[in-house]
């Protein structure tokens, strides 16, 4: 893997120390349900019983655990309306919009080669 580090930037920024924060941005948004939570939320905004509809097959905690992680990150935020019960909708922000660009590269990338996989993985399993 490639990474660039840029001129000026600390060391935070480089993905190949162990210790830098861009490691650990890269590991929080780089796992299957953030994936499938921020290409969800790049369609709408939603409410959390709705995102864990479209995502199906995910946990109540494992759809709070993300949700907490984007908006910690910064890639979407959680409005809150005053109301009995209180109603909580997600959105993307900008940089979440800008990395949904990414994933929906990675979507389209396993569509173009889920053929050619798919016989690979049952040439290997055999």
């Amino acid at each position: 893997m490639v990474t660039k580090q840029l001129r000026g930037s600390s060391d935070e920024a480089d993905l190949r120390r162990a210790d830098s924060l861009a490691r650990e941005i890269f590991s929080d948004v780089a796992n299957k349900w953030a994936l499938l939570i921020i290409e969800v939320l790049g369609e709408r905004t939603l409410r959390f019983s709705e995102l864990r509809d479209e995502v199906e097959g995910i946990s109540h905690k494992m759809l709070t655990q993300n949700l907490r992680m984007l908006e910690r990150n910064g890639l979407a935020e959680r409005k809150v309306y005053p109301t009995v019960p209180p109603r909580v909708e997600y959105t993307l922000t900008e940089p979440g919009q800008a990395l949904r660009a990414t994933v929906d590269l990675i979507c389209g990338w396993t569509h173009q080669y889920f053929g050619h996989i798919e016989g690979a993985r049952r040439r290997f399993d055999t």
